[in-house]
C-alpha cells in the first residue's frame, strides 16, 4: 500500500514513541505545523495522544488546540490546569480562544480570562457572546478599517505605520464616522491606483453578513462568491469583525464530516473516544434500527403459510427488498445533498418528487424485465416471474418517492434527514417489498 509523506512521518515518529526516545519525537514535533500536529493526535489512541502531547513545545499548544476536533481537545483540556490552559492560549486570535474556552468546565474557563489583560477579555466577550455555530461565533476581530474620505496616500502611510496586517486580509474595511461598514478597499487599488484617489472613488460594495447568520450559511456565501473575507456587522450596520476563508474551510470539513457519520447514525467524532462512551452512543440508533427490523419481520411473519407452500419466494423475496432499498437512497442522498446546499426550497418541490417519480418508473420497469426473466429461467414457473416484476416495479417508485419525501418531511420537523433518513427509508422499502411480493403472491399463486 502507497503511503503518503505525512503517513512516513506518522510512522516515524510512533516508532521512536515506542522506543521511548522521547526527545527525537520532541524535535519531530517542533518541524510539524500545528495543524499537523492536531491529525496526529486525533489518530492516536488514548495513552499515545496523551505521551505526545506531553512533548508538544508549549510555544505550540495553543495552537495545536485551536486545529483539534472539539471531542480530542476536551480531554486534552482535561489533563490541564488552568494556569497551563491560560498560558497556551496567550496570543490567540478571539474566535480560537473562544473555541477552546467553550470546551472548559466554567471554573476554569473563569481563570483563563481572568489571567488576560482588560483589552484581550472584552474583545473576547464580543466573540463569547454570539453561539459559536454562528458568523458572530466565527469572526476574527482584527479588522483594518479606513474612512472613506481619506487618500489612498494617507492609507498607505498608516499601513506602513502599522508594520503588519492580519493574516489572510485581502482588503480593508471602510466605515463611515459611526463605524457602520459601508464597503471594501481592496490592496491591490493601493498599489496600482494614484496616491491623490480617494478610497471612496475606489470603494467596492464588499459583503457584509450579519452576526447572527448560521455558519452553514456563511460557508455557502463563501464558496457561491469565492470571497476571502467578509465583513460581520450588528444589527445596525455597525462594523465587528471579519470572517476568513481559513474559518470556512474549517466549517465546511465539520460539516461534511457531520454528513458522512450521521448516514451511519454516528455521533462521535472522535475515533479513539472512550469505548462505553462510543458504544453508548451508537447502541441508540442500534435500537431504533431493531424496531424497524422487527417491524419488517412481522410483515413477513403474516405469510408464514404462503412462504411455507412456495419456498421459491423466500430467495427472491430480499432481492425486491434490496433494490427498493437501493433505489431509495440514491434518491435520498440527492435530497439530504440538496438540502444541506440550500438547492431545496419550497417552489421546487414538486419538481423534484416528479423526477424521482420518473426515474423511479423507468428503473423499476427496466429491473422488473430482468428479474422476471432470472425468475422464470430459475423456477420455471411464469407467473412468479410476473409477480416478482410488478413488485419490483412498485418498491422502486416507492423507494424513489421515499428518498425524496422523507428528508423533506424531517426537515420541516427539525429532524436532521442526515441521521433519521437512512434508517426510515429502510423500514419503508422493506416494508412495501415484502408486503408487495408476498401479498400479491399469496393471491395469484396459493391455492
Amino acid at each position: 500500500m502507497n503511503t503518503t509523506p505525512e503517513q512516513e512521518i506518522q510512522e516515524s515518529l510512533l516508532e521512536e514513541l515506542e522506543a521511548e526516545r522521547f526527545e527525537r519525537v520532541r524535535d519531530h514535533l517542533r518541524g510539524l505545523h500545528p495543524s499537523e500536529i492536531a491529525d496526529l493526535l486525533e489518530s492516536q489512541p488514548s495513552r499515545n495522544r496523551e505521551l505526545i502531547w506531553k512533548l508538544v513545545d508549549p510555544a505550540m499548544a495553543g495552537r495545536v488546540l485551536s486545529h483539534a476536533l472539539d471531542s480530542v481537545r476536551a480531554g486534552l483540556l482535561e489533563a490541564m490546569s488552568p494556569q497551563e490552559v491560560a498560558e497556551a492560549t496567550r496570543g490567540l486570535d478571539p474566535d480560537d480562544l473562544a473555541d477552546i474556552l467553550n470546551d472548559l468546565p466554567e471554573g476554569m474557563a473563569d481563570s483563563v480570562l481572568l489571567s488576560m489583560d482588560i483589552q484581550n477579555r472584552e474583545r473576547l466577550a464580543s466573540v463569547l457572546s454570539y453561539p459559536e455555530d454562528t458568523a458572530g461565533g466565527l469572526m476574527n476581530l482584527d479588522v483594518v478599517p479606513v474612512r472613506a474620505d481619506v487618500t489612498l496616500d494617507v492609507v498607505a502611510r498608516y499601513l506602513r505605520r502599522l508594520g503588519e496586517l492580519p493574516e489572510q486580509t485581502d482588503s480593508l474595511m471602510v466605515v463611515d464616522r459611526h463605524n457602520r461598514f459601508i464597503g471594501v478597499l481592496r490592496l491591490t487599488d493601493i498599489l496600482t491606483r494614484k496616491p491623490d484617489t480617494t478610497v471612496g472613488e475606489l470603494l467596492d460594495p464588499g459583503v457584509e453578513i450579519p452576526a447572527d447568520t448560521p455558519a452553514r450559511e456563511v460557508a455557502r456565501l463563501f464558496e457561491q462568491r469565492d470571497l476571502v473575507s467578509a465583513a460581520v456587522v450588528d444589527g445596525n450596520g455597525v462594523l465587528l469583525g471579519r470572517i476568513t476563508v481559513d474559518d470556512v474551510v474549517d466549517v465546511i470539513q465539520e460539516q461534511a464530516d457531520h454528513t458522512v457519520r450521521s448516514l451511519a447514525g454516528l455521533t462521535d467524532d472522535d475515533m479513539f473516544a472512550p469505548v462505553l462512551h462510543s458504544a453508548r452512543r451508537r447502541a441508540v440508533w442500534l435500537g431504533v434500527n431493531l424496531c424497524t427490523a422487527f417491524i419488517a419481520a412481522s410483515v413477513v411473519g403474516r405469510f408464514q403459510d404462503t412462504i411455507q407452500q412456495l419456498v421459491a419466494l423466500a430467495v427472491l423475496m430480499p432481492v425486491v427488498a434490496s433494490m427498493g432499498g437501493v433505489a431509495g437512497n440514491q434518491t435520498l442522498t440527492v435530497t439530504v445533498r440538496g438540502l444541506a446546499l440550500g438547492h431545496v426550497v419550497r417552489r421546487n418541490i414538486r419538481p423534484l418528487l416528479q423526477k424521482e417519480l420518473s426515474v423511479g418508473i423507468l428503473n423499476g420497469l427496466l429491473w422488473a424485465l430482468v428479474v422476471a426473466v432470472i425468475a422464470v429461467l430459475w423456477f420455471h414457473n411464469p407467473k412468479l416471474g410476473l409477480i416478482m416484476a410488478a413488485a419490483m416495479i412498485i418498491n422502486l417508485i416507492m423507494g424513489a418517492l421515499a428518498g425524496a419525501a422523507i428528508p423533506l418531511v424531517l426537515k420541516r420537523l427539525g429532524v436532521d434527514p442526515a441521521i433519521a433518513g437512512g434508517i426510515l427509508l429502510t423500514t419503508v422499502t422493506d416494508v412495501v417489498g415484502f408486503l408487495t411480493f408476498l401479498g400479491l403472491a399469496t393471491l395469484f399463486l396459493v391455492k
